[in-house]
């Protein structure tokens, strides 16, 4: 209720031609089509896509992280990029710094990194005298990854030398019971409140859990797979919907979080943008439309319900470019999105 101004409700948007129930999760943040096709190649979700355009202003470009069932994010060429679930080892990557020898180890393997790219240059150019035109395009694409990756290994190398924010929040011991996802999850939510507020990196993913574990929670004797498919079962939706209760207890909080940080005259969540949502609209008949969506912070206007028409709604992915454009990325365009979403005004 504090926040009510602060959010908004979305409903009747899908991703087009994005189905298969559960494989769905893998195109939430992509768009890409048909996502149960054994042929399916994924794309570019929007974090690393931004990523390439703004993480070289932040010491991590990004920070993909998971509540313990894998991550979201994915590569150019659409490889899923491995996800951090134990929030110990993000809170040493984000604040403690390595002794004099760990750093010189770092930038030693950040070296040995760049000699084995110009090696692969090196071969690269010899190969492009002999190659077809056909191939030199293919080369043309493997030499800009390169460059990239050129990019970012020497930003690497600036960074170790920096020292890194000092916090007061002590190293988290992290939480192996999966049971415990209320726990878990905070860990995680908190630790992302941290790095935002001391600008070691400006995009974040985080996949929650939703494995078969019994929670932790008073009234719930099954497990949350099991609870989601439901089939109308009164008695399975009533312990689903204490599970949720407590899911949307935890984002509310660390909005509230968010909130409570005052940088320039304006919150941290004024200056941040956050998406939650799902690539289930129905899991109990894994129907991917309808899909829930709610948009908190940032510069939008908020306070309101979005309802769109499920056949004729704009597609999801015109939210990930109203996200773009709030990250003054200059696009009209992504996945399938060609344009803002209609009603989300900044």
């Amino acid at each position: 209720q504090p926040l009510r101004d602060k959010f908004t409700v979305i409903s009747g948007l899908m991703h087009p031609m994005v189905d298969g129930g559960h494989a769905a999760e893998k195109s939430f943040l992509t768009g890409a089509a048909h996502p149960g096709q054994p042929s399916f190649r994924n794309t570019i979700s929007v974090d690393q896509f931004a990523a390439e355009r703004i993480g070289h202003h932040t010491r991590f470009p990004f920070l993909s992280l998971s509540g313990g069932n894998g991550g979201m994010s994915y590569t150019r060429s659409g490889v899923l990029i491995p996800s951090e679930q134990r929030p110990s080892r993000v809170f040493q990557q984000l604040f403690l710094e390595g002794s004099a020898a760990e750093k010189a180890a770092q930038v030693r393997r950040i070296k040995d990194g760049q000699s084995i790219l110009d090696l692969v240059a090196h071969q690269t150019n010899q190969l492009q005298r002999v190659a077809s035109q056909a191939d030199r395009a293919t080369l043309d694409q493997y030499f800009t990854s390169v460059r990239e990756l050129e990019q970012r290994l020497a930003q690497a190398e600036q960074w170790a030398q920096r020292p890194k924010p000092v916090v007061d929040s002590k190293p988290p011991t992290d939480i192996e019971d999966r049971a415990n996802f209320t726990g878990r999850m905070k860990l995680l939510l908190d630790l992302i409140v941290l790095a935002l507020q001391t600008d070691s990196t400006r995009l974040i993913t985080l996949k929650g859990p939703g494995g078969n574990e019994v929670v932790n929670l008073k009234g719930v004797d099954d497990g949350w797979h099991n609870l989601s498919h439901h089939g109308r079962s009164p008695e399975k939706i009533q312990q689903l919907a204490i599970i949720e209760k407590e899911e949307m207890r935890l984002f509310g909080e660390f909005l509230q979080n968010l909130a409570n940080i005052q940088e320039g005259g304006h919150s941290l969540l004024d200056q941040t943008a956050v998406l939650l949502g799902s690539n289930l609209g129905n899991a109990s008949s894994h129907n991917n439309s309808n899909l829930p969506i709610v948009v908190a912070g940032g510069r939008f206007q908020h306070g309101q319900h979005l309802a769109f028409e499920e056949r004729q709604s704009p597609p999801l992915a015109n939210v990930l470019v109203s996200f773009l454009q709030h990250l003054q990325i200059e696009v009209d365009q992504f996945s399938s999105g060609t344009g803002t979403l209609t009603g989300l005004a900044v």
